[in-house]
């Protein structure tokens, strides 16, 4: 188990207004033993039925099949997980049973009983399934499109639904008690598995996609683990240690087994990984400086200079964060958060091809395989557009190196960016950590400031809506299982 704080708090738009307990009349699809309750005390005129439930946070909850269309800020039931149900928190009235949340649900009506509770909280934990068994979000395990979001505050990934948008599992990660900051997640190219890199753990773990399992862990010992880049073969791993001096650790991800570690005495504060299609030369970010490093397999080390001055890990000038190859591996973009620079450069000589101003601190890339566009999260940008909240989205052409749009939004500290070209969507991930930041929906029970993500169309390279999508605690990295 994990160590938990909790917090309360209370938003008196959850649900809604006014409720009365007429019943509606119906044919839903729930057990009955769950449908008695919540017809009669849920499902009522003028909160959550028909005629009712776009004034009630948009949840409607007259039948099964609607509770799985979410709530105006995403999901309220997790199949599987009351412990992120936010649903159960306003309709429990005991703290021993689990967290309470104002306004209590049933507004302004007697309270459910701790049997009915206990009935809801349980259909939960059994998967919230229908009269017939049906589990949401089962069907088709190999082959559902889905995205993972890691919650650094909660050691958990938020499993995304590519099609409804909303998160229809967590997974719990990580092997201590305390939080490991799940840091990064990458799907492997067959979308059958994913691995999870901790900052302040010493594990490297292994997650079954089908049944959104962990399945296996290698031993990495002390370090910082941060970003971590897969073979195009899916078959090897390289990690990089946030520290000085930097190091690279090299694993076998077909037997589960460390390989070996280089250890890069220039290198300070390793961060972002490109590979060549071999995984025998790597392109790795000194985080501070303008310095990246091309480290080959006999152990060749070279330092370039991302802006033609002398390679200097100490010059804090750009800090390359973020680096990614073109399709064709021609030319490598590097974000630079001290200079708010997306700099290109030419894979093959190493000298610098252009620089394209984006917005404050960028961060994370991610690149489309169906558009010739990378996406470039601005984390700290302010915009007129949304003065109350912070960060944009720059689009680049990565063949005419220009800038498409940059694309505003209610956002806050986004980072996490991944391209669903399947789905032909762009999911963006808002860690939303300041106290400054838009006050959540609801608490978490691992405590802290919820996060949210929010949807980009690809096509028209607009918000989808201006609808946060809310979980846990700082969703940080971001990835889709099939490109």
């Amino acid at each position: 188990m994990k160590t938990f704080a909790f917090t309360f708090c209370s938003f008196l738009f959850l649900f809604c207004s006014s409720c009365t307990q007429e019943p509606t009349n119906y044919s839903g699809e729930y057990p009955d033993d769950v449908r008695m309750i919540i017809e009669n005390k849920c499902a009522t005129a003028g909160c959550h039925n028909e005629k009712s439930f776009t004034n009630a946070a948009n949840l409607r909850l007259d039948g099964w099949e609607h509770l799985w269309k979410g709530s105006g800020t995403g999901s309220v039931l997790i199949p599987y997980n009351p412990a992120n149900s936010s649903l159960l928190y306003f309709i429990n009235n005991d703290p021993l049973q689990g967290p309470v949340l104002l306004p209590q649900m049933p507004l302004n009506m007697p309270s459910l009983t701790q049997a009915e509770y206990a009935t809801i909280k349980a259909w939960v934990a059994a998967g919230a399934p229908d009269k017939t068994g049906k589990i949401p979000f089962a069907a088709n395990p190999d082959k559902r499109q889905k995205i993972y979001i890691t919650q650094q505050g909660c050691d958990l990934i938020a499993v995304v639904d590519a099609e409804s948008n909303l998160i229809m599992r967590y997974i719990n990660i990580g092997t201590e008690p305390a939080i490991e900051i799940a840091h990064c997640v990458r799907f492997s190219p067959d979308g059958k598995y994913a691995y999870v890199s901790f900052t302040k753990g010493q594990y490297i773990q292994k997650i079954d996609v089908a049944s959104d399992a962990v399945v296996g862990s290698v031993f990495l010992g002390a370090g910082s683990w941060n970003l971590f880049k897969l073979s195009d073969d899916g078959t090897q791993m390289a990690v990089s240690d946030f520290s000085s001096p930097g190091r690279l650790v090299f694993v076998d991800l077909v037997q589960m087994k460390f390989l070996e570690e280089r250890t890069i005495y220039d290198l300070i504060t390793p961060h972002g990984i490109a590979s060549t299609p071999g995984f025998d030369t790597f392109f790795v970010t000194s985080q501070i400086g303008n310095t990246v490093y091309r480290i080959t397999a006999k152990g060749a080390v070279k330092a370039i200079s991302i802006d033609e001055n002398e390679p200097n890990p100490l010059n804090g000038s750009r800090d390359p964060h973020e680096i990614l190859f073109s399709p064709d591996r021609s030319k490598y973009f590097v974000t630079c958060q001290k200079s708010n620079e997306v700099r290109v450069m030419d894979a093959h000589s190493n000298l610098l091809l252009r620089v394209l101003p984006v917005g404050n601190f960028p961060q994370e890339i991610a690149i489309s395989k169906t558009k010739p566009y990378i996406f470039v999260s601005c984390e700290e940008e302010v915009t007129a557009e949304f003065p109350s909240f912070k960060g944009a989205v720059y689009v680049i052409d990565y063949n005419t190196l220009e800038l498409v749009k940059r694309i505003p939004g209610p956002f806050y500290q986004i980072h996490g960016i991944t391209v669903d070209d399947k789905s032909g969507k762009v999911f963006v991930a808002s860690r939303n950590v300041s106290s400054t930041g838009p006050a959540p929906h609801h608490t978490s029970q691992c405590g802290g400031r919820n996060g949210f993500y929010s949807v980009i169309d690809l096509n028209t390279l607009q918000l989808s809506s201006n609808k946060r999508f809310e979980s846990t605690v700082d969703p940080y990295s971001a990835d889709v299982r099939f490109k």
